[in-house]
């Protein structure tokens, strides 16, 4: 039986070494791992021997961390600070497929390295393989990258190194990120084409107005004829929109200027996100995005065995809103006073009944993970109801707002025409 030398971490986050016998790599990975530790290096007792004995034994600086850790070892651009939701999914999913095929950390990330063809993804990885050559483990590696990183993914990730089943842990982070980015692709798809209508018939109302109501007016002039109410109101909101249209600009500006000064100060935010959440109808789906959203992330960190506490700090990050981020603070207070969970939110009022009453239930019986998750399913479904309808009830709206208006343009300029016919019929007779 093959005997392997090897490098890893332990849950303290303090490396060791030494050496086993196992049929092959991942034989040995899996006895690292029942050890609670996290293999960094793993290498054949023979390949280490013939490689010298600074092959077989890790470099100090692996084995010890040095003044350099408390800094980020490889910096990314500020421009790549950030991730779109896909490429963390990827980078998840690959680190995932190498880890469960065998490889140690320290190989998978460095196959990361040479293998992904995303600039952004090829920085990050040669970041994180170097927080492990400077001795961090891979969750301190990632406190580096709070932008691509969520305390939620930080957490998770350390706890998977701490009990030895990082692969289990990006497997789940894998499926908690598809869901999320299935959500968020469902809402943006199906708002797509209400925001494209409402484009459209504003660039064809200017353009109605800016190009044809001009020379509508120029040949009315020349005939001198009387105007219509109707075609004179017309005529009077083109000059205002040609000549005074600063004036709309500098008021948005000023407005813009003044929602940011409000909206500085968290009590200012707090109020606006406030009104936000209460608004009727705008908010419903914004309120079922984070319904769906705070279920199944409390499934996904229940099922690891995270503790309730450390589950609502972290569910306070995925809040877009600073009023609901602060009643959830409150939340975890009364948690923390003795109070049950489903009892907490509906004090908080944030949650509907079924949501609360559904959350009682699995708190009753015991099989609280599997019950937030049937949540996360009913909310997500209902979600999906509001997107249809919000999608269907938009563009209708905007083709009637259009149709009237473009209506009240053509009934102008028809006016003026049939005014100026029945003059010169008058004329002739």
């Amino acid at each position: 039986m093959p005997e392997f030398t090897y490098v890893a971490r332990k849950p303290d986050g303090t490396l060791f070494r030494g050496s086993l016998q196992a049929n092959d790599r991942r034989g040995a990975i899996a006895q690292i791992e029942q050890q609670q530790g996290v293999p960094i290096k793993i290498e054949t007792a023979g390949g280490a021997a013939q490689d010298g004995k600074a092959a077989a034994k890790p470099s100090p600086s692996l084995l010890s961390p040095t003044s350099a850790v408390a800094e980020q070892a490889v910096a990314l651009p500020g421009t790549l600070n950030r991730l779109p939701i896909a490429q963390l999914f990827l980078f998840t999913e690959q680190l995932a497929h190498l880890l469960s095929a065998g490889m140690t950390l320290d190989e998978a990330l460095g196959i990361l390295v040479r293998r992904l063809q995303q600039p952004k993804l090829k920085a990050l990885s040669k970041a994180l393989h170097q927080g492990l050559v400077d001795g961090r483990s891979l969750s301190q590696a990632m406190r580096d990258f709070p932008k691509i990183f969520s305390s939620l993914y930080i957490n998770m990730v350390s706890a998977g190194e701490a009990s030895g089943a990082l692969t289990q842990i990006l497997r789940r982070l894998v499926a908690h990120i598809a869901d999320i980015k299935s959500l968020r692709d469902r809402v943006k798809q199906a708002l797509l084409y209400p925001a494209a209508l409402v484009f459209v018939g504003i660039a064809l109302i200017i353009v109605f107005m800016t190009v044809m109501v001009p020379q509508l007016t120029n040949f009315l002039k020349t005939t001198g004829q009387k105007l219509p109410p109707a075609t004179q109101i017309l005529i009077n909101a083109n000059s205002i929109l040609t000549h005074y249209w600063w004036v709309a600009l500098l008021a948005a500006g000023g407005l813009f200027s003044l929602w940011k000064i409000a909206t500085r100060s968290a009590e200012g935010r707090c109020a606006w996100d406030r009104f936000l959440w209460n608004f009727p109808g705008f908010s419903r789906i914004p309120r079922y995005r984070f319904y769906a959203q705070f279920a199944r992330t409390l499934a996904t960190l229940s099922e690891n065995g995270v503790t309730l506490l450390k589950s609502l700090s972290l569910l306070e990050d995925i809040a877009d809103n600073a009023f609901v981020r602060m009643q959830m603070v409150e939340v975890r207070k009364a948690v923390m006073d003795g109070a049950g969970l489903s009892n907490a939110l509906r004090q908080a009022g944030l949650f509907p009944d079924l949501f609360l009453d559904m959350m009682a239930v699995g708190e009753q019986t015991g099989h609280f993970s599997e019950t937030m998750a049937m949540v996360a399913d009913v909310h997500e479904r209902e979600l999906d109801k509001q997107v249809q309808f919000v999608s269907t009830l938009v563009p209708l709206l905007v083709i009637i707002v259009i149709a009237t208006l473009v209506g009240l343009m053509v009934y102008a300029i028809l006016s003026a025409v049939f005014g100026l016919t029945a003059g010169l019929q008058s004329r002739m007779h």
